[in-house]
């Protein structure tokens, strides 16, 4: 099957080729609605938005990385890279997982390129060296800064996956030899989304490529051009173990009854409370566990110059919370808790008794 027509049947199509049944679809659908923080009723509108929808041409770019984002995408559990490669894209070039090498290889990138011009899906991961011309990553010869304008030009929409091409990672740490930067210092002629991670998790990269299928747009993205429903909050607020950081119960080194306990690690240099990403309840290995629930903090990998921003088992200097008051103890801080509450609690019944009253009025 030649390039033109993977990039234009429909995935219903494909499914059906498949015998791929309606259950098994559903089911599939709303594992998208949820990884897309969608309500549970947006599975069906999914299905019939995705059974309709093209299966875009996708060129993926890896360039100064260290092939961990490809690694964290063949681990997709929802949907599994089979599903999302054969299923839900056409995946034209890909450095890693092609078949192809050499001159077979770079002609399947132009091809693509001519024949899906303009609605093509760029990926790329890694960041991008630019001193000295560029030399210091090259591949068939050619830059990875002249690959990157050459397949820009062409895309529909750019996807930075990893905090390499999202933010310069790693390669763009001091004394950045290469002067490596991201995607976005380059291209300012496309809508970009970042998807930041070192690597990212596999299912928010499978969840953003679901939700351009099937609403044919980017997601909402926050400062940072990171996909909301994924990076809205951060790890400190949705950590199993935030509730030894309101009570104050720190572990004080990773092998004390604190750490035994599950108590916070933000005195070990924990930075979830500065990171937005979605670890702490998206998982990595199928769900299985992240970081701080295997016993170490988080090293905010997800965020701008990580690398630069100090030692790893340093606390953070201003916590998300009063720190003082949490020191005071767990029982001073229930008590304001408490107080709170109540506080909170009469004004809520004071407005609602105000409400009722006002209705009253105007009904008489």
């Amino acid at each position: 099957m030649d390039h033109e027509t993977l990039g234009y049947e429909t995935l219903g199509e494909c499914l059906a080729q498949q015998g791929i049944s309606r259950r098994a679809f559903l089911k599939f659908c709303t594992a998208m609605a949820t990884l897309m923080a969608l309500p549970p009723g947006s599975a069906a509108a999914i299905a019939e938005a995705l059974i309709k929808a093209k299966r875009p041409s996708v060129i993926w770019l890896s360039f100064q990385e260290c092939t961990g984002c490809t690694e964290s995408l063949t681990r997709s559990h929802t949907p599994t890279l089979e599903s999302l490669i054969f299923d839900m894209i056409s995946l034209d070039y890909h450095h890693t997982l092609q078949a192809a090498s050499g001159y077979g290889a770079e002609k399947s990138r132009e091809d693509a390129m001519q024949k899906f011009f303009g609605k093509y899906l760029l990926v790329v991961d890694g960041s991008v060296p630019v001193k000295d011309g560029g030399i210091y990553s090259t591949i068939a010869g050619r830059t990875n800064l002249d690959l990157l304008q050459e397949a820009a030009k062409g895309a529909a929409a750019i996807i930075a996956v990893g905090s390499c091409a999202s933010f310069g990672g790693i390669p763009n740490a001091k004394p950045n030899p290469t002067g490596a930067v991201p995607v976005s210092e380059l291209i300012k002629d496309k809508p970009i989304i970042n998807i930041s991670g070192c690597p990212p998790i596999p299912a928010v990269i499978a969840g953003v490529l679901a939700h351009y299928l099937t609403f044919g747009e980017l997601p909402e993205l926050d400062d940072l051009g990171r996909p909301k429903s994924f990076y809205g909050e951060t790890i400190h607020d949705r950590c199993y173990r935030r509730p030894f950081y309101d009570q104050g119960k720190f572990a004080k080194s990773f092998d004390d009854e604190g750490a035994r306990n599950g108590w916070c690690l933000f005195e070990l240099g924990c930075k979830g409370p500065t990171t937005h990403n979605a670890c702490a309840t998206t998982k990595w290995n199928g769900g299985t566990s992240f970081p701080i629930e295997s016993g170490h903090g988080c090293l905010g990998c997800s965020e701008p110059l990580f690398w630069d921003a100090g030692s790893f088992y340093t606390p953070l200097s201003a916590p998300t919370a009063n720190i003082e008051s949490i020191a005071a103890g767990s029982a001073v801080v229930g008590a304001g808790i408490a107080v709170a509450l109540s506080v909170a609690d009469r004004a809520k019944k004071r407005r609602a008794q105000q409400a009722h009253e006002k209705l009253t009025v105007k009904e008489l």
